[in-house]
């Protein structure tokens, strides 16, 4: 079928077709190769073969219930493909079919489409992985070398031949790895071509993340870190991911100026971090030299400029992140100290301002924790904490940058980069360093720190990340001019905000302010999607006395709680942390509307789950067995403290 395929455009003629000047620059190559989607000289599957491929994914789709048949069935799939690898590949149809048919191929099956895929030169694969639909084949294919281990192992009487298969897809990652290094800046450049680049990294450093997925555009990406699993690999892998590794920082270049490079040497800093950490220090050191040794305006850190770059900045943020205590404080101490609060204003660089702020906080902890070791060696003669024990000059580091922070957080606020924020009070709480001069900061900035009688009103100001002027429609500043306001514009920066401020060691003022709430607003922020998270914090974090009072206000809003798709999980929250009391005085309301609550479809979860059927006709059991769970909670509480 395919080979007729191709007789018919043989008979046609190739690359007749003509295409915008300047569309790339590789002139006939990238017809030859299939390179870029829309190319003219492309080669493409017929309407049979087309229709064939897509008859295979939809019967790969509904799965095998024997092992023979489906290795029947991908046998035959792959006489098919013989021959025509990269033209199936490289079909939309075709490129869907094999990665949905790699999966279940064997450890030599997968080399052999590789092979094909590439040529024996290896010549092949720079226009496959480059292309829209092949760059997802040759994922496909690289990533089932974390199969290697399980393959090899397998005692079995065919063991010699599963380990020769083993060996040949061993070789074709390494020539693929080959050619990405002679071809290097043609890859990393390439928006199809970097994601080959970043699998194989994954691959050679022995750990892989969900497959890649078609991102849709203004999907947010910036916090998501993708669960990383490892497995075991082939020794020339290590030796191979250091050649790599090498190559790419030959072109570090390339990395601060386009989007698509800079995701490849994130990606590089990520898996060495993970399981080469001596490498990675080499390569943090290395890139960072680079950012720091262009030329800029006298006096001025070159690093400065690319952290407002929008391509450069991403990378800065990973090397923040991943860097060790002594490369993070010179990165601060040279090249940013004093100038946290206009990056903090700018809207590229106050992202990685962020990444600072956590990591400054990060090795705070583990100074702390490093210094309570040695006082404990010291004690029992032991010293092995010394090297990290005379790492804690570091920790003016996080003091001098909330320092900073804190002269510009209204501008900040009023930049609307809430992220800068809501990290810093992320930061204080988890040092548990500032965190009162913080609280007094924020009652400034919210102009509710004088008169006193204004801290009540602290909260839903918060929330709303509104002044007190502004949220209570007071024209003046002076004097107390609070009127009764409907709780209403809470935001997602300003839930986070309180629920980092929750985390304080003194947030009695974030109590006093929920306790002046009326049950109504108490309802609203129940059922919000922000406000949902603020409540069962607050509420589940309090001292049972202090529980007591806001669920006291909580009275009469229970059901209509219960009711809610958010309120009923901010209720199980305050049920799983209520003392048996709280919980019999919670029942008692719930259960006079037992018809609604068992016909709803959010309340009738609430109603099974705290046995309120229990409750009604076996009271003497059902307390019984609420004792026993509080008692347990607590033993587990007191362990856990």
């Amino acid at each position: 079928m395919l080979a007729k395929t191709e007789e018919r455009k043989r008979q046609k003629g190739e690359g007749k077709k003509r295409r915008h000047p300047g569309e790339d620059g590789e002139g006939g190559e990238r017809k030859r190769k299939g390179g870029e989607e829309g190319g003219g000289g492309r080669k493409r599957l017929d309407a049979l073969s087309v229709g064939y491929f897509r008859r295979v994914g939809e019967r790969l789709s509904e799965g095998f219930e024997e092992k023979e048949e489906r290795e029947m069935f991908v046998e035959n799939v792959l006489t098919e493909v013989k021959g025509k690898a990269v033209v199936v590949a490289m079909d939309q149809t075709g490129s869907i079919t094999l990665q949905q048919l790699l999966p279940l191929c064997s450890p030599d099956q997968v080399a052999e489409v590789l092979a094909e895929l590439g040529d024996p030169a290896g010549s092949e694969f720079k226009g496959v992985s480059c292309d829209r639909c092949g760059g997802h084949v040759v994922e496909s294919a690289v990533r089932q070398i974390s199969r290697w281990t399980e393959s090899s192992q397998k005692e079995t009487t065919e063991e010699d031949d599963k380990k020769e298969s083993c060996d040949l897809l061993e070789a074709q990652l390494l020539s693929l790895s080959q050619v990405v290094r002679d071809n290097i800046a043609e890859f990393i450049k390439h928006v199809h071509g970097s994601h080959v680049v970043r699998t194989l990294l994954h691959v050679l450093a022995g750990c892989l993340g969900p497959a890649r997925t078609e991102s849709r555009p203004g999907t947010k990406e910036r916090n998501i870190a993708p669960q990383l699993t490892d497995f075991e690999i082939p020794t020339s892998f290590w030796y191979e991911l250091k050649s790599l590794t090498e190559t790419l920082m030959d072109n570090v270049n390339l990395s601060v100026t386009d989007g698509v490079p800079s995701a490849v040497f994130q990606t590089m800093l990520t898996v060495c971090h993970r399981n080469r950490p001596k490498l990675c220090k080499q390569l943090l050191k290395r890139t960072t030299e680079y950012l720091t040794s262009r030329n800029a305006a006298p006096g001025v850190s070159p690093l400065l400029v690319f952290l407002k770059d929008p391509a450069s900045s991403r990378l800065i943020e990973t090397i923040i992140q991943l860097s060790h205590k002594s490369l993070l404080r010179d990165l601060y101490k040279n090249h940013l100290k004093g100038q946290l609060v206009d990056l903090a204003l700018h809207s590229i660089a106050n992202f990685p301002i962020q990444r600072l702020t956590a990591a400054s906080a990060k090795y705070k902890l583990v100074g702390h924790y490093v210094g309570m070791s040695l006082v404990t060696g010291l004690k029992s003669g032991f010293c092995e904490w010394k090297d990290d024990f005379l790492s804690l000059p570091l920790f003016p580091q996080f003091l001098g940058l909330f320092d900073e922070l804190i002269q510009g957080i209204e501008a900040i606020l009023a930049a609307g980069h809430m992220g800068v924020i809501v990290q810093l009070a992320e930061s204080c709480a988890v040092g548990g360093e500032k965190q009162e001069e913080l609280i007094q900061c924020l009652l400034r900035a919210f102009h509710c720190a004088e008169p006193g009688s204004r801290h009540v009103s602290c909260l839903p100001l918060f929330m709303s990340l509104l002044t007190y002027e502004v949220y209570y429609h007071s024209d003046t500043a002076e004097g107390n001019t609070q009127t009764e306001v409907p709780l209403s514009s809470i935001c997602y920066h300003g839930s986070r905000l309180v629920q980092a401020l929750a985390k304080f060691k003194e947030r009695s003022l974030l109590l006093s302010s929920l306790r002046t709430l009326t049950p109504a607003d108490l309802l609203t922020l129940a059922s919000d999607p922000s406000g949902s998270h603020v409540l069962q914090a607050l509420i589940t974090t309090s001292s049972d006395k202090g529980r007591g009072k806001i669920l006291k206000r909580l009275e009469g809003q229970y059901v209509p709680m219960a009711s809610s798709r958010l309120g009923s999980r901010v209720l199980e929250a305050i049920w799983n942390s209520a003392s048996v009391s709280h919980r019999q005085s919670i029942a008692q309301e719930l259960v006079l509307s037992e018809s609604q609550l068992r016909s709803h479809q959010f309340a009738r979860h609430v109603w099974a789950k705290f046995a309120l059927s229990h409750f009604i006709h076996r009271r003497t059991h059902w307390q019984e067995i609420q004792s026993g769970e509080s008692k347990k909670r607590k033993l587990f509480s007191d362990i856990l403290a």
